[in-house]
């Protein structure tokens, strides 16, 4: 996929979000030392983040749906900014909670609106590619952003990783400004064709399959610095260098994902949800060992993002003839798969279960995702070999 300006306009706008998204995980410590809370509550930030995209995403989609798209992307990076200045200044743990709902807001309306506005970029057979390049940006932010995040945090303080995320989102606002070209609001918008879409039993479907196989990734990323701390017996430098690897990893993923949708989107799920499933009970086992936790961090990478392309083309093709809202719900849907595998990453800490339980819950969720892709892929086939004859 050879990137072009606007493609890497809305690169950038997802590494913003990216950066903000994913950054408390490496700060959970250092947020709940500083605002007296236990790694539990802290990991409700995630949460709550994750429950404001999925506030966002339906209502920013359905009441802009007559804005010119480049107004509306950057409209929703500035809300963006004015949440992460927000985080900045809080100064307790219920006021970065509610920061963190309003930075939220425009996560699933700017990815679900990006997305589909990468796909007219291209022909038809290199829209998943053109997805995973947008969301290429997603997993620099993981290879960069984050671990700097994560030793800015630790060096200076967590409110200056926010400060710095939000000079982001300024950069982010020109960039789109300055590359995206005009674009008009679609034609013939309908709201009400969008929320019939979104009843299809195939689209529910694709949207299931979407929180299935996000939780399968959050339950552990959500608290993989205190894994790596108290499980590893790591230091803040391994900490940082394997948040750099599960990145690397990410970003191999989203390009291997993109490329494998374009021929077989139930294929690629199908593969990589089996890998995330193995992969995670090999880390339940291996936590305590630096060199192969480090091997399959990277592995774990690849798998967890291989994911997006096709959950999303999955979605945008299930509802192709009104898929603005269904694409921005998706979204919405990762972000519910984020908050369910937070708090049940959570609960299983607090229950003194174990980090390695941990994995193990991670591990059965990719299971239960390969268990409904396998699930709809044979409902499918009947329909389709008919229409072949």
């Amino acid at each position: 996929m050879k990137l072009n300006p606007p493609l890497l306009a809305l690169a950038a706008g997802a590494f913003g979000i990216g950066v903000t998204e994913f950054a408390p995980m490496g700060l959970l410590p250092v947020i709940a030392t500083d605002l007296g809370v236990t790694i539990p509550t802290a990991g409700l930030l995630i949460s709550a983040y994750a429950l404001g995209v999925m506030l966002g995403a339906p209502l920013m989609t359905l009441t802009t749906g007559r804005v010119p798209r480049r107004a509306l992307l950057i409209g929703l990076v500035a809300i963006f900014t004015i949440g992460n200045l927000l985080s900045a200044v809080a100064d307790s743990y219920g006021l970065l909670l509610a920061a963190r709902v309003v930075t939220s807001l425009n996560h699933g309306a700017f990815f679900g609106v990006g997305s589909i506005v990468a796909a007219g970029l291209v022909p038809p057979n290199r829209q998943a590619g053109a997805v995973a390049a947008m969301f290429m940006g997603l997993t620099i932010a993981n290879v960069v952003g984050v671990p700097l995040a994560t030793w800015a945090g630790d060096v200076l303080g967590w409110r200056a990783s926010f400060w710095g995320i939000a000079a982001i989102g300024v950069l982010v606002m020109a960039a789109l400004r300055l590359t995206l070209p005009q674009l008009p609001a679609p034609a013939g918008g309908d709201m009400a064709a969008e929320l019939r879409v979104l009843g299809r039993g195939p689209v529910l479907a694709a949207l299931a399959l979407t929180v299935i196989g996000s939780s399968a990734m959050f339950t552990v990323f959500t608290y993989i610095a205190p894994i790596l701390r108290e499980q590893t017996h790591a230091s803040l430098g391994f900490v940082t260098a394997m948040l750099v690897t599960y990145g690397l990893g990410l970003t191999v993923g989203n390009w291997l994902g993109g490329k494998f949708a374009d021929k077989s989107v139930d294929r690629t799920l199908i593969v990589t949800l089996a890998a995330l499933s193995v992969l995670l009970i090999a880390f339940a086992v291996a936590m305590p060992f630096a060199v192969p936790t480090s091997i399959l961090v990277f592995l774990w990478g690849i798998a967890s993002f291989a994911l997006v392309p096709p959950l999303q083309v999955r979605v945008m093709t299930a509802a192709s003839d009104a898929p603005n809202l269904a694409s921005s719900m998706n979204i919405g849907a990762f972000n519910l798969g984020n908050a369910i595998g937070a708090a049940v990453g959570g609960m299983v800490i607090a229950g003194g279960l174990g980090y390695p339980a941990v994995s193990l819950a991670g591990a059965v969720a990719a299971g239960l995702g390969l268990v409904l892709v396998l699930i709809l892929t044979r409902r499918d086939t009947p329909r389709s070999a008919p229409a072949a004859c």
